[in-house]
């Protein structure tokens, strides 16, 4: 209790000074109609003429579609209709704009922000060795086998070695059609993913060797995409989720944060899609470093990263070893918390520095970056880096829990709950490293894969459900012993216990992963370098999360984020750097931004 009081009375303190977040302040303070519009469209909305015009994401009440449009006519060009977030794309003029941000029917204005899939290039490997890192023997045999994971990025190749059932080009309408993929992003993706593997020089495995690829393209020849384009592949992925046999999206591309998770359309498409029984996996970002001075920052997390409910993945550095002893956090990974809803993201972190997989030829990557090149006489291969690389690695670790579970369940397949609280629950922590960099930890395939064979899906709710013993540790082939996290994060929590060893009711559909739950009075403190948590309130460290309201200090005692940010230029002494700017492309307007890939 006295604990409590005292951080009550430095956040007053805190609150007295002027010292708390921008949004929480900000938005108290705004006129009605503005609060509907996203950060970015605040800025715009006030700066622009009235006759300018943006390309806007429209949220509407139920039942209002009709009076929403009535508005919109003549002015705006319809795009996408969005029925299943119920929510259209259009581009319209600020005019109409500040007309529909006063209008009863509208919850919500966001920008339709450019995504982008970003990479760094940091060298080669001779030998991949995400296998044996995982857990995982060298012959996957059938693992993920069967199981259908959909990559929306930029394309897959045509390829015999990458097991792709369909292909739907998004930039067409998602038309169904031949494979390409001009800019290079998604066939890397795609590799890690599942690859067959049958030919004697294949020594770049694939994680999920089994599983069935469905192509959806959504990113140009750039890089670069539309949020909407993205939301409709996703709408396509659930409507046809019986048919196409999904079970898995791979989301390796993101854009900033500009309003809370409730009301970001491509974040509010990702949870219809794990309600909907799919498990969705996103990069957190690349946003975790200042690329000109080397700073290690947080509260880089960009979305649908910060979607409450997905699998965010941040990246690991092996160091080219087989041990875990060495492992450290990228630099570039972001980490969290999450703008405006102060989430704990990412949830888990896998490899994803020098990560060697297929590469299309003749695509943007291929023909620009030579030195990445890994000289296989039979292959294309190529070496990239990022959090897209991590989620890569592990979709292809939650095909292979979904596999297993299915192999000793009859078939059923587990919930997106289910694989997400398995993989964070058998998670290697990395050591002397905060929640916010790793979220539960290094994601532990074997682990995972024993703990998904013991569970029983089918035993009653509340119920004991692991079929046989297991232990909260793997070893490894070389010896090594990897302790399992027997954490979950859980939107601002951070839990311990064995609650994966019962069927939770929270393991099950249409619970979110953002709703501040807390399983009775089995909510559990942690140290004080670690976390102390009482309601939704948490202490990491030193970084206070409050609400909507972050605040952070370096060792010295000096703020570095605090009131009245400029979102327009966030700076280094902010923790995230670069230029919002949500439009443009990869190659022009994103040179030197925020989305600076830095080849």
């Amino acid at each position: 209790m006295h604990a409590r009081r005292l951080w009550v009375s430095l956040l007053l303190t805190l609150w007295a000074t002027g010292a708390t977040s921008g949004h929480a302040t900000g938005q108290a303070q705004l006129p009605r109609h503005k609060a509907k519009l996203d950060r970015f469209l605040q800025q715009l909305e006030a700066a622009s003429a009235t006759d300018e015009r943006v390309r806007v994401i429209v949220t509407m009440r139920e039942g209002a579609d009709g009076r929403v449009k009535a508005i919109m006519e003549p002015d705006a060009a319809i795009f996408h209709d969005h029925s299943f977030i119920n929510a259209v794309t259009a581009e319209l003029s600020i005019g109409t704009l500040r007309a529909l941000a006063r209008s009863e029917d509208v919850a919500s204005v966001a920008i339709d922000a450019a995504v982008h899939a970003g990479a760094d290039s940091v060298g080669t490997l001779t030998e991949n060795n995400l296998l044996p890192v995982l857990g995982l023997p060298a012959n996957p045999s059938d693992l993920g086998k069967d199981v259908g994971v959909a990559v929306l990025d930029s394309g897959i190749v045509n390829h015999d070695q990458l097991p792709v059932s369909s292909f739907f080009d998004f930039l067409k309408g998602g038309a169904k059609g031949k494979q390409y993929d001009d800019y290079g992003h998604g066939t890397h993706v795609a590799g890690v993913i599942a690859s067959k593997d049958d030919k004697s020089d294949a020594r770049y495995r694939s994680v999920g060797h089994g599983a069935r690829l469905i192509g959806m393209k959504v990113l140009a020849a750039d890089g670069s995409g539309y949020t909407s384009t993205v939301i409709d592949a996703i709408e396509f992925a659930i409507k046809n989720k019986s048919a196409l046999k999904i079970d898995v999206i791979n989301l390796s591309l993101g854009h900033p944060i500009f309003e809370p998770a409730a009301t970001d359309p491509l974040v509010q498409a990702v949870e219809r899609a794990v309600s909907a029984g799919i498990v969705v996996v996103v990069a957190a970002g690349n946003e975790g470093m200042n690329r000109a001075t080397g700073e290690v920052g947080y509260a880089g997390i960009t979305s649908p990263g910060n979607a409450p409910s997905a699998i965010s993945v941040g990246a690991v550095d092996t160091k080219k070893t087989l041990t875990h002893a060495d492992d450290e956090v990228a630099p570039f990974s972001s980490r969290g918390p999450t703008w405006y809803d102060g989430y704990l993201k990412p949830d888990v972190v896998a490899p994803g520095r020098r990560i060697t997989s297929f590469m299309a030829k003749g695509s943007y990557l291929y023909k620009s970056y030579p030195a990445w090149y890994v000289d296989v006489a039979t292959r294309t291969y190529m070496t990239l880096s990022g959090t897209s690389m991590a989620a890569a690695v592990t979709t292809g670790v939650v095909a292979d829990i979904i596999r297993s579970s299915r192999s000793a369940n009859g078939g059923r397949t587990p919930a997106p709950n289910t694989v997400k609280a398995i993989l964070e629950f058998t998670a290697a922590p990395l050591p002397n490293v905060d929640a916010l960099t790793q979220g539960a930890g290094a994601i532990n395939a074997a682990g995972a894969i024993a703990l998904a064979k013991a569970i029983d899906t089918g035993a009653p709710v509340s119920e004991w459900w692991l079929s046989m013993g297991v232990t909260p540790a793997t070893t490894l082939a070389n010896g090594e012993e990897l302790s399992w996290s027997q954490h979950i994060v859980w939107g601002d929590q951070y839990i311990l216990g064995d609650y994966v060893y019962t069927n939770d009711p929270a393991w099950g559909l249409h619970i979110v992963w953002g709703d501040h739950l807390v399983w009775g009075t089995r909510l559990v403190w942690g140290t004080a370098d670690e976390s102390l948590v009482w309601g939704d309130r948490l202490v990491w460290g030193t970084h206070l999360v409050w609400g909507t309201s972050v605040i952070a200090y370096d060792n010295g005692g000096t703020l570095l984020y605090g009131d009245l940010i400029n979102w327009q230029n966030v700076t280094a002494d902010h923790l995230v750097w670069g230029t919002l700017d949500p439009t443009g492309s990869a190659s022009a307007a994103y040179s030197g931004t925020l989305w600076n890939p830095v080849f």
